[in-house]
């Protein structure tokens, strides 16, 4: 078959010409239709719930909401994880499905179960299910800046005029309102005077609500017309909701302006945002939607946002913080800067080894054309050119000219050397050249390919990391065996016109190198053997000295600094004290060239962060402008200065990392240690015990556990007898309490399309003072004014910040992040200490995440792979040779090819992640393929009648170039990653040492070793006779 598919290509060179251009014109195009994006999609099928319930504290929500919701939820199927929330007046409920369940499909499900449930809830909650986006989705924030607007104003601005627009653009989820002070129309009963009335605040809502509409009331004739009849009654102004009449007696209206204050109010905030340590903010936050490309996205905002410029009023404009984008073109930059590198470097070695320029020429073609298959293959299956899925094609690059190498080389050779040479038609000469190489640049080829595709059983986060690594790989290597049969043998006619007799200078040099050191090998085999199995034994030493981690943390340019300070902290003094640290950094700091902070929940409650928490996102100088080398240095300059202040605690993250981390674990660090049991002091006592042994060992950074006690209550304890002598419910105090401090909502305004809610709520002392509170009043059913001191008893007691949930169960959590050692060890030495020093009460239990559950999952997945990989291998090698024998000696290379990974990773300092075991996956492929080209030549030559010992010698030394050939454009091709900068080279780089290092011992015991191996164990055969 595979002759037929050379035969066909030779013979028709001009249609094989034209299908390439072709080929080449359909990979372009797809190319430029590839989404493109900084990270693969590495979210999970998940969905939020987000209930909203003004004025109820956590245990209250989660005993009246959270449970049901949860309890309800447990049944769908394909679900891996539950999780939830509860905070103040919010719970956030997190469902996570199995890879590959439809979003769609999930949504639905989750969308019957809460609708079943939603009449048992209380009365008075908001919300539903969160926008259909990731925890990657946040593409792009700005902040409304004017200096005449006030942030009410700002904050309608952003609300009626900028996310209405920016949501019609393709790929928008939704966009996200933080910090400012919402508009409302706001109502302030007078008790006395409300009192006289009789009117209990409920009535008061209702009277509201009947006055604040428009409605129709049909059609009228009128000859052979209608008229249409319309009833007008909508509120539009403050004067019109003063004129609402709310009561009467003996045939005199009493208005609402009598007996309540009404005037232009704010609703009550549960977040807030600072800006550069003056003012507050207002901060848009753009959602993209699940699987969007994030520069298209980008790029219609940007737009959209200069579309409605001239639109906004005079002197607003939007600064911009954050954009995708920006981090998009620094990965995608850093890939394409690699791959262009290692493009030159291969050239460069091509024209060194063939020695003609020409045939390096016809070789180097493969790669762009292997690329456009790839980009084709690529846009098929629906896959996004990023970091990871580009990254596959700068480490392929030098595997992807073998074929082409191997083949090119048989042409020249033959044409060179050929003794009917002359006498056929040089296109035979071609064929029988290619012909004769095919089936061992097939089986190559297809036993790389074979290597990666284990690859693709990874799961969960390295899985969707790593699996358009290998498919890039398989897709490129693919087009790389289509090409080296058709395209390349067809160029070579055309191209290697004259092809001179003798090697290049290049390869006589090192054939006159090797050749005296092969023979001194063959002469001293016993010591050569002892040698390598002595490196063996070091690596295996080596390799207990280096550390085990998941992935290594991308630096993405960007810093956030988690602040965290006491529970009880009021919202303004919570941004007051944000604005300090944002003082103290930019007066000591000049890298920081501005700063903004949110404290708080947002708007739609997809970050439920409580008032004593803030990200602080720091906009940086370029990275040329700084006066220190590293990104670390300055983390270390920031910690400084934050120890200086006192009441924070703090921990660094980055945009993308910190949710991915969210996303999986529910919290963000390289280690989540959570605490499960029914008491919450009691997980409280223990995750502070934990927190404080983790601090004492080594490699420890940044250790916190959310402090979750502190928060004051005021406890209402309504006397039931009381209540119920004056005709009061226990939820009549309730709404009557929640009115005068949170507000009740009395309906709608609709201003020029706006909506401004109506709020009833006390006056502000009543909210600023417990006194105060404490001398409110309660109207009963008659009218009757009432002291809530007669209906309840007041006490101050201590509770929770949050509650949070996973499966059914409470948890506390410690979180961890580790620095300057490897995440296994860190671990171990950690579970020791805990398992040590924590006695554990009974229905209490300890489970260790984040990223080293990832590792620990990530390891057994590859303990599993890397052994059928193996398999694989050995029944292709078997197939190939048709000898047990020849097919152990190949994969007998394998181990001394992992002693120079082994080795290179120790010297570096790096640590054994996940993308080193896809190093060291790629080198059992390179090392077993240069083991074919040895044996099977070594093979022929048996066949040919030379003796064994000639064989080796002979075989060995021609076989030389093609070996020092694929690993040498190999290794360089992975050169540029191993000093790449930017977004990505830090997850390439231990991958590109592992292989780089694995191929010098593997190259150098393949030319010296197998050799030695062959010559004693590969054939049981006696010696051909040479008669």
């Amino acid at each position: 078959m595979l002759a037929r598919i050379i035969q066909f290509a030779l013979a028709q060179r001009l249609f094989t010409l034209i299908a390439t251009v072709i080929l080449a014109g359909g990979g372009w195009y797809a190319f430029t239709q590839l989404p493109i994006d900084a990270f693969p999609d590495v979210s999970s099928t998940q969905v939020k719930v987000i209930m909203k319930a003004p004025g109820m504290t956590p245990e209250e929500i989660e005993n009246r909401i959270a449970i049901p919701i949860e309890v309800e939820m447990l049944g769908i199927p394909n679900q891996k994880i539950l999780r939830s929330v509860t905070k103040y007046g919010l719970v956030d409920v997190t469902i996570d499905f199995k890879d590959g369940t439809d979003i769609y499909w999930a949504r639905q499900q989750v969308a019957e179960r809460l609708g079943g449930i939603m009449e048992d809830l209380p009365a008075g909650i908001s919300g539903g299910m969160a926008p259909v986006t990731t925890p990657l989705g946040e593409m792009f924030m700005f902040t409304v800046e004017s200096e005449d607007l006030s942030l009410a104003e700002r904050r309608t601005l952003l609300d009626w005029v900028i996310r209405p627009a920016l949501r019609t653009v393709p790929g928008v989820a939704d966009v996200n309102a933080l910090g400012g002070v919402v508009r409302s129309f706001e109502i302030i009963p007078d008790a006395a005077k409300l009192a006289s009335t009789g009117l209990s605040i409920g009535q008061l809502r209702e009277k509201i609500e009947a006055n604040n509409r428009n409605d129709g009331a049909g059609r009228l004739g009128e000859g052979d017309e209608v008229l249409l009849v319309r009833t007008e009654g909508s509120v539009q102004n403050l004067d019109d909701m003063r004129a609402i009449v709310v009561a009467e007696k003996d045939g005199v209206p009493t208005r609402l302006g009598e007996v309540a204050e009404v005037r232009i109010g704010t609703m009550t905030r549960y977040g807030v945002v600072t800006q550069d340590g003056k003012d507050e903010a207002v901060e848009g936050l753009v959602l993209g939607l699940a699987g969007a490309n994030a520069q298209e996205v980008v790029k219609g905002v940007t737009t959209k946002l200069a579309e409605i410029q001239p639109t906004l009023p005079k002197g607003v404009t939007l600064k911009v913080f954050y954009n995708r984008a920006a981090l998009v073109d620094k990965a995608v930059g850093t890939v394409a800067k690699a791959l262009l590198e290692a493009t030159v470097l291969v050239l460069v070695l091509l024209g060194l080894f063939l020695g003609n320029v020409r045939a390096a020429l016809t070789v180097a073609l493969v790669l762009p054309l292997s690329a456009l298959i790839t980009f084709m293959l690529m846009r098929w299956f629906g896959m996004s050119a990023n970091l990871m899925s580009l990254g596959g094609l700068a480490i392929a690059i030098g595997l992807l000219v073998d074929g082409a190498v191997v083949v090119v080389e048989n042409v020249v050779q033959r044409l060179a050397h050929d003794p009917t040479a002359g006498k056929l038609p040089r296109l035979h000469i071609i064929y029988r050249a290619v012909r004769e190489v095919a089936v061992p640049v097939t089986a190559g080829i297809l036993i790389i390919i074979t290597v990666f595709l284990p690859l693709l059983t990874l799961q969960d986060l390295e899985g969707k990391f790593f699996v358009p690594v290998a498919l890039t790989i398989v897709f490129a290597l693919a087009g790389s065996l289509l090409l080296s049969l058709t395209v390349i043998p067809v160029l070579a006619s055309f191209l290697l016109k004259e092809v001179k007799h003798e090697d290049p200078w290049l390869v006589r040099k090192l054939q006159a190198w090797y050749e005296p050191l092969l023979e001194k090998a063959l002469g001293n085999q016993r010591q050569v053997v002892i040698a390598a199995l002595i490196l063996l034994l070091a690596a295996g030493a080596v390799y207990t000295q280096v550390g085990k981690t998941f992935m290594p943390t991308m630096d993405e340019g960007d810093i956030i600094v988690g602040i965290e300070k006491l529970p009880s902290i009021s919202l303004e003094a919570s941004a007051a004290l944000d604005k300090k640290v944002h003082q103290a950094l930019m007066t000591e700091i000049p890298e920081i060239t501005g700063i903004v902070a949110r404290a708080g929940s947002d708007e739609i409650g997809l970050d439920p962060m409580g008032l004593n928490q803030t990200d602080t996102f720091l906009i940086l100088k370029p990275r040329d402008e700084w006066k220190f080398d590293s990104k670390d240095e300055l983390i270390d300059k920031i910690r400084s200065v934050l120890d200086q202040l006192p009441g924070i605690k703090y921990s660094f993250t980055q945009p993308i990392d910190m949710r991915v981390s969210e996303m999986i674990i529910g919290v963000r660090g390289d280690v989540a240690i959570k605490v499960f049991g029914p008491d919450l002091d009691t997980l409280n006592g223990l995750a502070t015990q934990v927190e404080s042994l983790l601090k004492n060992v080594e490699g420890n950074q940044d250790v916190y556990t959310v402090q979750n006690d502190g928060v004051q209550y005021l406890r209402v304890i309504v006397d039931r007898l009381a209540a119920g002598r004056y005709g009061l419910s226990v939820e009549d105090i309730q709404d009557a309490l929640r009115t005068q401090v949170e507000g009740m909502r009395a309906g709608t305004v609709i201003e020029d399309g706006r909506r401004t809610p109506v709020i009833i709520r006390g006056p502000e002392m009543v909210r600023l003072s417990p006194a105060e509170f404490s001398a409110l009043r309660i109207t009963t059913p008659e009218g009757e004014s009432v002291p809530l001191t007669s209906l309840a008893r007041l006490e101050r007691s201590n509770g929770p910040v949050k509650i949070d949930r996973e499966l059914g169960s409470r948890y506390s959590v410690v979180i961890a992040n580790v620095v300057g050692r490897d995440l296994v060890g860190f671990v171990e030495d950690a579970k020791k200490v805990v398992a040590e020093k924590v006695k554990l009460p009974t229905g209490y239990r300890i489970a260790w995440g984040g990223q080293f559950e990832n590792q620990q999952r990530a390891s057994a997945r590859l303990m599993l792979v890397i052994p059928l990989a193996l398999g694989l291998i050995f029944l292709m090698l078997f197939s190939i040779f048709r000898s047990v024998r020849q097919a152990a000696l190949v994969l007998s290379n394998i181990p001394f090819a992992l002693v120079g990974g082994i080795v290179a990773l120790w010297v570096t300092g790096e640590y054994l992640s996940v993308p080193a075991s896809v190093g060291f996956i790629a080198l059992l492929g390179i090392a077993v393929l240069n083991g074919i080209v040895l044996v099977s030549y070594f093979n022929q030559l048996r066949e040919e009648g030379v003796s064994l010992a000639d064989s080796v010698r002979l075989g060995s030394m021609r076989r030389l170039r093609p070996v020092l050939m694929t690993a040498s454009i190999t290794a360089f091709g992975l050169v540029p990653l191993l000093f790449a900068t930017g977004p990505g080279s830090e997850i390439q780089r231990p991958l590109a040492i592992v292989v780089i290092g694995g191929l010098i011992t593997a190259t150098a015991l393949t030319l010296i070793l197998l050799p030695i191996l062959y010559q004693r164990f590969a054939d049981s055969r006696q010696e051909p006779s040479n008669d």
